[in-house]
């Protein structure tokens, strides 16, 4: 990938699109073909359009070296007709994946007559199913010529029983090495060889502007070990071999050789290596508790236990209740039990295939453990926040997350600090919250001597609208504050990003892992004391708030929690979902941790709902990198055509970085995906650098500008065109771009919008002025005449008996249940002349009770919390149906004033 002037930058969606870009770029080279068959083109375009997918083809295993010299051949040899009928087939294969199951499609003669040619083992051919088929790089020090040997001696390997069939991608340089595990989702394992050279053999700049920006090689690389941790990091699920002919023993018993799971002397036992890249495999294929489940259920099982739909009979022999087993077939109700024994095993404290499949879980995603959970992240997080925060403790919360964490601190007695969020008032919504009001929160506490009683930081991890923190960034600057503060990141909708090397970093697991690692850098001992003696012996708080903190590497403690919906974003069933823990600590939270597990976790958990979370681990170990490369792409072509559409544009837009995230926390300049001038490298510049990012996967749609409100055109996407959404604001809706996707669903998406907006189009035509002036104060209303987003007040005194003076937390569970004490609370409808009256001159209005309107889905008040006239006019404003925790026919719940006084002269009298 040499080139002496540099290569031009790319755009993100350039890598993005690389899998489909393959098949579009096949399709072209077939038209090519057809054309120059045809005699309307020619052999020169379609030899041109051959050279510019060369280059990425050798990174794949099909259609492999001996097919393309194939199509080269019959393209030198003037057979324009063979030319065409070749490029034909290789394209369909390429795109119904057929080569991973039909030997013929390897052959370059086109034989279907069930022979199977040298390229594949006959075991290939003649299996009535398949076997998973997955790619394997070689990276060798070996010339050019002798790959096509190589690769057979490879092939020789195969075996009947196999139960997996491979093909190996032979490269010869690190470059190379790199580009490949980038550009090929197929790839699960990597053999390395010692003697490859650096610089790649192409002079392809285009391959370099997309992979020097997220892993830049340097010639020093050039070494296994060092190529080995490189290709790590950037694909950490990859199972890395390292081959060489000298002092294996040294180098397996080498730190640095963490990266490998296997060293081998050279060459000598190249039967041993396949077997072992095989079990590689199967390691990451193998299901425990699904595999042990699927045996459970062709079992012959007496069922004396209160599971009476277990095996199916009461169904299948009913004449009224037949027809759901017809539905879901005999399988499901095999497979149902209440047992634990048998093959089973028990959720609430599992030793046998559960825990193994935990365990394999937190390897996957790059934790010390893994707890599955059958009743969603709603129940994961409580179970976190009641296990790490006792009555009194107080935890930083975002006060615009799930209602959950907000429950949980009921429940566990913890008094939330809540931080705002910077607001994007016209879209009725909030962002995340900055890293100066964290600071200044923890800063003021400490000022306090109040400092020990905060213990958990809580907030979301991208919100529900798309916005990432830099959550390595806001973990060491707060542990330069308090290094025992303990982190629990609400990563409900952003599961998927440990599969993506874009996204991975901002994940708390990705963050967790580069922090140990400069924790254990010995050069970070000297970065944080460069720092103390710049800063002083006494910095003020402004000096504080404006530095970027670096902690004390020999007091962080380093605690994390990331609770994560993986039926979101993973192939996993509805409320599926995981803790994840990485926490020196935590055998000091064990106990409680399983108490909290016992107090929420269901006795009788789903056995489908345990089998898919241990598949959707499987799935993403082994495709996930491709799968999560596909939904980016997908999202990144639905806003390009939206944006760009002459119709689609005149009344619907997606919200780029710049309409989601003020530009003081884009300290990069980045504007958008897909703004001019923005690249491949500027986006990963953004990643990396600023404060707030967005899930790329996550479309803020604007339908205001159609006259639309968010929840009346979700609405019409589902009843009359089959679109699920997401989540409404005011004026807009949200797209989630996931791993089920398909460019098919882009183009039914791309048409019924083009339908949407010309009927839009003809009713402002046809209407007349009236119709054009209703339809431009209906946008006004939508855009322009939004409601100001309320902040959190306060908490009422009677429920601050021990809190600071300069922090807001409170005592929310004593708030929440002083509405138990119903005449200790009373009802004013919200226009009631009362609600102003005591607004002005008091006693205060206090919430007994949760209200969260959807949208915006957050709580507007908190039981405990003082209302304010901000509170008020924006609940006047809403003009949405679903309201929860407030009944308009009764008003607003609230303590009442003599309850209050008597609350606070009681917690008065409890501290002396």
């Amino acid at each position: 990938m040499n080139d002496a002037a540099g290569p031009q930058p790319q755009r993100i969606d350039t890598f993005f699109s690389t899998p489909a870009a393959r098949e579009d770029r096949w399709r072209d080279l077939v038209d090519a073909a057809k054309a120059w068959a045809a005699g309307t083109g020619d052999r020169v375009a379609f030899e041109a359009a051959l050279n510019e997918a060369a280059a990425i083809e050798e990174f794949h295993g099909y259609p492999g070296p001996q097919l393309m010299m194939a199509l080269r051949n019959r393209a030198g040899s003037d057979d324009a007709t063979g030319t065409a009928a070749l490029a034909w087939r290789i394209s369909s294969a390429l795109l119904t994946r057929s080569f991973r199951q039909h030997a013929a499609d390897w052959d370059p003669h086109g034989d279907i007559s069930g022979a199977v040619p040298d390229v594949l083992p006959p075991s290939l051919g003649r299996q009535d199913k398949a076997p998973p088929y997955f790619e394997v790089l070689i990276v060798t020090g070996a010339p050019v010529e002798r790959w096509p040997g190589i690769s057979m001696e490879w092939r020789r390997l195969r075996r009947s029983q196999d139960e997996f069939i491979y093909e190996p991608v032979i490269v010869g340089s690190a470059e190379d090495a790199l580009c490949a595990t980038m550009l090929n989702p197929d790839l699960a394992a990597v053999v390395i060889h010692e003697g490859f050279t650096f610089h790649s053999r192409h002079d392809a700049p285009v391959l370099r502007s997309m992979i020097d920006p997220l892993a830049r090689l340097e010639p020093s690389d050039a070494t296994a070990m060092r190529l080995a941790r490189v290709l790590k990091e950037v694909r950490p699920e990859l199972d890395l071999y390292l081959l060489s002919n000298r002092r294996v023993e040294e180098i397996a018993g080498d730190p640095a050789a963490d990266a490998v799971r296997r060293v081998f002397y050279a060459v000598e036992e190249l039967l041993e290596l396949h077997l072992t890249i095989l079990e590689g495999v199967q390691a990451r294929y193998e299901t425990p508790f699904f595999d042990n489940l699927k045996k459970y259920a062709q079992r012959p099982m007496g069922t004396f236990h209160a599971l009476p739909i277990a095996r199916g009979k009461s169904v299948f022999k009913s004449d009224w209740i037949r027809d759901m087993g017809e539905f879901y077939g005999p399988t499901l109700f095999l497979a149902e039990s209440s047992a634990t024994t048998g093959g089973l095993d028990s959720l609430l404290e599992p030793t046998g295939n559960i825990k193994r499949a935990q365990d394999m879980a937190a390897r996957a995603f790059g934790a010390d453990r893994v707890f599955f959970v059958t009743n969603g992240t709603s129940t994961s997080n409580k179970m976190v926040v009641q296990a790490l925060l006792a009555p009194g403790d107080i935890a930083i919360i975002d006060r615009n997350c799930h209602k959950s964490h907000h429950y949980g601190m009921v429940m566990a007695g913890g008094q939330p600090l809540y931080v705002e969020a910077f607001p994007m008032t016209e879209y009725s919504m909030y962002g995340a919250v900055p890293l100066r009001s964290i600071k200044q929160a923890l800063l003021t506490a400490k000022a306090e001597g109040r400092l020990d009683r905060i213990k958990l930081l809580d907030l979301t991890n991208c919100t529900f609208d798309g916005h990432i923190y830099n959550t390595r960034r806001v973990m060491e600057e707060c542990l330069a504050i308090k290094p025992d503060l303990i982190f629990l990141w609400d990563e409900a909708w952003f599961g998927f990003a440990r599969w993506s090397p874009f996204l991975r970093p901002r994940t708390a697991m990705g963050a967790a892992a580069d922090i140990g690692a400069w924790l254990r850098d010995p050069k970070s001992v000297e970065v944080y004391e460069n720092q103390r003696v710049d800063l002083g012996n006494n910095p003020s708080d402004a000096a504080l708030l404006d530095t970027r903190l670096v902690p004390d590497p020999r007091k962080v403690r380093l605690r994390i929690y990331q609770t994560n919906s993986t039926h979101k974003s993973m192939s996993a069933l509805r409320q599926g979902s995981m803790v994840l823990v990485k926490d020196v600590d935590y055998h000091k939270v064990e106990e409680q941790f399983h108490e909290a597990v016992f107090t929420h976790a269901s006795t009788s958990p789903n056995q489908q709902l345990i089998a898919s979370l241990d598949v959707a681990r499987r799935q993403m170990e082994l495709e996930g990198y491709g799968l999560v490369m596909n939904a980016i792409e997908i999202a990144l072509v639905i806003r390009r055509e939206v944006n760009r559409h002459p119709l689609i544009s005149k009344y619907f837009h997606f919200l780029g970085a710049d309409g989601m995230i003020p530009a003081d926390y884009r300290q990069s300049g980045f504007v958008d995906f897909l703004a001019p001038g923005t690249n491949w490298a500027s986006a990963l510049r953004s990643i990396r650098e600023d404060e707030f990012c967005l899930d790329p996967t996550r479309m803020t749609l604007v339908c205001g500008t159609a006259g639309y409100d968010g929840t009346q055109f979700k609405n019409l996407l589902a009843n009359q065109y089959n679109i699920q959404l997401n989540k409404t604001s005011r004026n807009s809706v949200l797209l989630q771009s996931n791993i089920n996707n398909t460019r098919s669903d882009v183009a039914h998406l791309i048409r019924v919008l083009v339908e949407i907006s010309r009927e839009i189009d003809q009713r402002l035509e046809q209407g007349g002025e009236g119709e054009r002036q209703a339809f431009a104060e209906r946008v006004k209303s939508l855009m322009t005449d939004v409601p100001d987003l309320p902040n959190f007040s306060c908490f009422h005194d009677a429920f601050r008996s021990d809190a600071g003076v300069g922090t807001p937390e409170g005592d929310i569970r004593g708030g929440f249940y002083a509405a138990y004490n119903a005449a200790g609370c009373e009802h004013i409808r919200l226009h009631d002349k009362e609600i102003d009256r005591r607004l002005q001159e008091g006693p205060p209005l206090v919430s007994a009770n949760f209200v969260i309107p959807y949208p915006p889905g957050f709580p507007i008040m908190v039981p405990g919390q003082v209302l304010t006239q901000e509170t008020i006019d924006f609940m006047r404003k809403l003009d949405v149906k679903e309201i929860h925790g407030y009944n308009a026919a009764e008003g607003l719940k609230l303590v009442h004033p003599d309850a209050l006084t008597k609350l606070a002269r009681n917690k008065t009298t409890d501290r002396h």
